[in-house]
């Protein structure tokens, strides 16, 4: 398999010299002038994909710079590497496996291998493990210890197990079923399960625990936390397995904890754990929407896989997100990335997208190990609009930093409310124009501003975004969304040249906190950290003696 760029480092080759050339040309220009230079700009910068409408002509760019972007993907080998994943080879080169979540959405008569196996199959029967448990649950013929109907579910994870089904569920909650109450648990401190369970009927919960290895710290703590709370009120251990199933690859600790190994449902090594809501780690959300609808949100990430593989690279939405993102981080210095979507279900998507991105592309050495020689993954982050207009919009129109923008748009609500609709989406439309247009001082003065309020009233504007719309959130358009990202991420890994699908810079602050807990659980007086961490070792032991 080709790695991105073979041996050469992204800023060696030709393609990135170009950009640097047309970057010294561009920097300066206005969008109010590319804009005042093209009547139909707002028309031919724009891609559209199975009901998914991107608008990118708000961007710092000409129809050169994306064909200069375009020769730079394709110098990367960006098709390749597409056709690397797609296909079941090892791109995760440092843990030496293949990277396959687009399997999970593959259909029935697909294939595709690993060392030799078709995985297609494997897929399916989970999926249909699923869906078999699902209608149990959901029908009431799935019941607690004591006989009583499931009405609660409880999701414990941590990362990928957490921030997907989390995400998910509050996008789609509108096809969840009303009879069954979801929650989600991921921190460790003990006040997030608390709260999770402080108001539950236990006889009636179950709890859906996921962790590839069933050994996640974290998960593992809070999972007999409440399974230590369903024993204390049904006195019987058999309880726990009426009461809780395992996401899991580790039936020998499954079955240790006291779940029936029957009730794990199984995924892959090949499916990273910010890639797996479309495997078993999206069982609670199958309990919510049901099986039908957990198949139409694949069958819209499977849509987004086609396009991405197929599409040229110019109309390529996950590509054309990828190349824009590079343009503002390697060549205009953009530190930050902003996603905000004007749909109040989607509350928790760019938390989401905080993880899928930065947990794969924060990295500081390429394939090779070598230290990189540009910057990698933004700092992504962003709340609902209008919330956040009210938050920090402030500092995205008149402040010192450039932060590139998402703005995502619902077409169709769900509640039926057109006037709340209108507004809604007028404000996207306007934070967008003014982002980009701002205010001149002629304006402003055109509009009564006093001479000497000018420079609070003048927006200079020139601030990019990307504008997609979707018809409507539901389960479908939201796999669409789902998959679109997860290739823009891809797509910018490759480029750089870094690994997207390991995270080992999680690991040593694992090792070390586990170091650390035996430390403040016992008196021993020799303490081999530094200066600052032995003292607040100690002043939090003394205090928990007190």
């Amino acid at each position: 398999m080709r790695k991105a760029g073979g041996n050469v480092g992204i800023t060696s080759i030709p393609a990135w010299a170009a950009l640097e050339t047309h970057y010294q040309a561009l920097r300066d220009v206005h969008l109010r002038d590319l804009f005042a230079q093209d009547a139909r700009r707002g028309e031919s910068l724009t891609a559209e994909h199975d009901g998914i409408y991107l608008d990118f002509s708000k961007n710092r760019v000409t129809r050169r710079t994306i064909d200069l972007l375009v020769a730079l993907a394709e110098a990367r080998g960006l098709r390749d590497g597409i056709e690397a994943m797609f296909t079941g080879h090892r791109v995760n080169a440092t843990e030496d496996r293949a990277v396959l979540h687009v399997a999970l959405r593959a259909p029935r008569d697909a294939s595709i291998r690993v060392d030799g196996e078709d995985v297609v199959p494997k897929v399916h029967a989970v999926l249909e493990r699923m869906s078999r448990f699902a209608e149990r649950v959901r029908q009431g013929e799935w019941r607690g210890f004591t006989g009583q109907r499931i009405r609660n579910v409880v999701n414990i994870g941590i990362g990928g197990s957490h921030l997907g089904p989390e995400m998910a569920y509050e996008a789609l909650r509108d096809f969840a079923d009303e009879r069954l109450e979801f929650r989600f648990v991921s921190n460790v401190d003990g006040s997030d399960i608390s709260r999770a369970l402080r108001d539950l009927h236990l006889a009636q919960t179950l709890f859906v625990v996921s962790s590839k290895t069933f050994t996640t710290s974290e998960t593992l703590t809070n999972a007999r936390t409440a399974r230590q709370w369903v024993l204390d009120a049904m006195g019987d251990p058999a309880a726990v397995r009426n009461h809780f199933v395992a996401v899991s690859a580790n039936p020998t600790e499954v079955e240790a904890f006291g779940i029936d190994p029957q009730n794990m449902f199984e995924f892959w090594d090949w499916v990273g754990g910010r890639y797996s809501v479309h495997s078993a780690i999206g069982l609670s959300l199958m309990l919510a929407i049901g099986p039908e609808h957990f198949r139409a949100m694949l069958a819209g990430a499977r849509s987004m896989d086609d396009h991405f593989r197929t599409a040229p690279f110019e109309r390529n939405l996950p590509v054309l997100l990828g190349l824009l993102g590079i343009w503002y981080r390697n060549f205009f210095g953009a530190q930050t990335h902003a996603v905000l979507p004007y749909d109040q279900r989607l509350a928790r998507f760019a938390a989401y997208l905080q993880q899928l991105d930065m947990e794969s592309n924060g990295k500081s050495v390429d394939w090779a190990g070598r230290p990189m020689p540009v910057d990698t993954a933004p700092v992504v982050w962003g709340e609902p609009g209008t919330n956040g207009q009210h938050a920090f919009f402030q500092m995205l129109h008149q402040g010192t930093t450039l932060v590139p923008c998402d703005f995502i748009g619902t077409i169709e609500p769900a509640h039926g409310l057109q006037e709340h609709q209108d507004l809604l989406m007028a404000n996207l439309f306007a934070q967008t124009e003014a982002l980009a247009f701002g205010k001149t001082p002629e304006e402003a003065q055109r509009e009564g501003v006093p001479v000497e309020q000018l420079a609070h009233r003048v927006f200079a504007g020139n601030r990019p975004s990307n504008t997609l719309l979707i018809p409507r959130l539901t389960p479908y358009t939201l796999g669409q969304l789902i998959a679109l990202y997860e290739h823009k991420v891809f797509t910018q890994g490759w480029i750089w040249g870094v690994n997207s699908f390991d995270q080992w810079g999680v690991e040593l602050g694992k090792a070390l906190a586990n170091r650390i807990l035996t430390e403040l659980q016992s008196d021993d007086p020799q303490l081999a950290h530094d200066s600052s961490t032995n003292a607040l070792i100690e002043r939090y032991r003394r205090c928990r003696r007190r």
